[in-house]
């Protein structure tokens, strides 16, 4: 054999060591033994990459990169599993209204005055979701550039592990034989991909109610290779300036739950890197509390300013969601989101139902339907008082428990166009930022929500959906019933049902699926590098300008196999060809 015979098999088997031997030694979880309280860290240490974030993009980046080198994964946040307010289907709205400084869920409010939440919990934002696992449109893909094979193989290793077909029952089918039946056609069937029409998507909660997230990705890590570190936020990335044309990340400052300061480095290698993979909310926060962002807001908090990038949390979208409550006269199972109708107009239409999914008015919780959560609540901050959401509990706690029995059809807005954008309010890694989505301030947006709540009042009106709508309840009553419920803290509008705009303008909600603020060709380049500095890159979706998709947690999983991947690559073309 001639030496490019030998070069050529022992790429191959590089390759099949790279992708296959981390099966033969995988650990299951939730018994890894790689993951660590960050009170057990060492003062210092040294890896060959430090990735920022162990959300849905965080995970399988780390599982994947840790296959041939050394990686560090710092979560902010606990551990997922033991926990059944993030296990269990029929507890979901549990996590989100808990507001204890352990929750899994920290709670945020746009300055839009929308109440939000942001993950802090390994596993990130695929724990506290309502499970719905759908790929982005071919279309999308082929926009971004990506290779259309990678991503397949990337979707295909993220749904062994996560996603499930789900057991479509009655009031769900009523639903998608109403979107059918209203004109949202073809029937697609049971598919994870994006395709015009109804169709039954996949779902990260398996047949048994149990929900599986972004850290079970990691029984794909080697174990020798990967570090995962809990309660480990980061305050600053580290950089090198002296004698360089460009500042070369190289390290991290993180404090673990007892506020000591622990730092780790980058070993020595010009390819070894720092990865931000913090969410749309912790990305450019962390670019900017590290030094990278519009210098005069950074010197007005007097971070000194390593470079200027003014586009570090511009374009932040939060896709608006909005949606029709219809109290069921036949009891309805518990379901969260499982058929989605796409549109041409750019609109998705998704459904969730069941009392348990609202939670219960014995818990005074109610799930989704909580105050606490405020999903519905655009009351200004300075209204938003513990006695307005008391009241609202109590009004919550006095309805018959029929109230609960039914569920929402709900519309979201493809995209969006409208945007805002995120500065800093304090220096503390664990405040939330100052955000703006400025909600439908583009009229297209608005014009969506309206055409999607037109689709939704056809379903309700369908044949297919006669059996879950009381005939007295006309769709005037049901609008005012969504419009004034208890736990709608939004100032009034006496014309919300009979004006489609001012009933979407009034109860805006969101859909958990904001993204930008580290966006590409603004933010990093294209293969994810953060622009004026070196071995730093931005992983997650705070790089993208538009919602993948129906839902996009499976493609922000597959971004990370992707990257991972794609990086794997170049280090051994590189190492080959040196």
């Amino acid at each position: 054999m001639g030496l490019e015979g030998w070069r050529v098999l022992s790429a191959a088997t590089i390759l099949g060591i790279l992708f296959f031997h981390g099966f033969c030694l995988s650990e299951k979880a939730p018994n890894y033994t790689f993951v660590h309280e960050a009170t057990s860290a060492p003062d210092v240490s040294f890896y060959d990459y430090i990735i920022i974030g162990g959300g849905t993009a965080g995970c399988p980046l780390a599982a994947t990169l840790s296959q041939n080198y050394s990686v560090l994964l710092l979560e902010r946040g606990g551990s997922p599993y033991g926990n059944p307010n993030i296990t269990n289907l029929n507890t979901f709205g549990a996590a989100l209204s808990d507001l204890s400084p352990s929750s899994p869920s920290q709670r945020f409010i746009s300055e839009d005055g929308v109440i939000n939440a942001r993950a802090r919990v390994l596993g990130g934002g695929s724990c506290l979701n309502a499970g719905f696992y759908s790929r982005a449109s071919t279309s999308y893909v082929r926009d971004l550039g990506w290779d259309g094979k990678l991503v397949n193989e990337s979707y295909e290793w993220v749904e062994k592990k996560v996603a499930f077909e789900p057991p479509v029952k009655q009031w769900q089918s009523a639903v998608r034989d109403g979107l059918i039946e209203s004109g949202v056609r073809p029937y697609n069937g049971f598919t994870y991909d994006h395709l015009y029409g109804t169709k039954v998507g996949g779902t990260i909660f398996d047949q048994n109610g149990t929900r599986h997230t972004a850290a079970d990705l990691l029984e794909y890590a080697n174990p020798k290779g990967l570090t995962v570190l809990l309660h480990a936020t980061v305050h600053k990335i580290l950089f090198g300036t002296k004698g360089r044309s460009k500042p070369l990340a190289h390290g991290v400052i993180f404090r673990d739950a007892a506020r000591i300061k622990h730092k780790a480095y980058l070993k020595a290698g010009a390819r070894n890197e720092v990865i931000v993979s913090a969410g749309a909310l912790g990305s450019p926060q962390l670019l900017m509390l590290s030094g990278i962002g519009p210098e005069d807001h950074l010197r007005h908090h007097n971070i000194t300013v390593i470079y200027h990038q003014p586009y570090v949390g511009l374009g932040m979208y939060d896709n608006p969601m909005n949606a029709i409550y219809v109290p069921s006269p036949s009891p309805v199972e518990v379901s969260l989101i499982q058929v989605v109708g796409i549109t041409r107009f750019g609109s998705y239409i998704e459904a969730a139902s069941g009392a348990n999914f609202a939670g219960g008015s014995a818990s005074r919780d109610f799930g989704m339907f909580s105050p606490k959560i405020g999903q519905l609540s655009t009351l200004p901050p300075k209204q938003r008082t513990p006695e307005a959401l008391a009241k609202a509990i109590d009004d919550m706690s006095k309805l018959d428990a029929v109230a609960f029995s039914g569920g929402f059809i709900l519309e979201k807005t493809m995209g969006p166009l409208s945007n805002g954008y995120l500065m800093l309010r304090k220096k503390n890694p664990n405040a939330n930022p100052s955000v703006t989505f400025n909600y439908f301030q583009e009229p297209e947006d608005l014009k969506r929500c309206v055409d999607g709540i037109k689709v939704i009042e056809s379903v309700i009106e369908s044949k297919s959906f006669s059996k879950f709508r009381y005939d007295d309840l006309t769709l005037q009553v049901l609008l005012n019933m969504t419009a004034n419920s208890p736990v709608n803290l939004l100032p009034r509008h006496s014309n919300a049902s009979t004006s489609l705009e001012q009933f979407c303008k009034d109860t805006v909600m969101t859909i958990w699926h904001y993204h930008g603020g580290c966006q590409v060709n603004r933010v990093v380049d294209e293969d994810y590098k953060v622009l004026g500095v070196d071995n730093l890159r931005v992983i997650d979706g705070s790089t993208f300008y538009d919602s993948p998709g129906t839902n996009p947690q499976a493609t922000v999983m597959m971004l990370g196999r992707y990257m991972g991947v794609t990086m794997l690559n170049e280090r051994l073309a590189s190492e080959k060809s040196n």
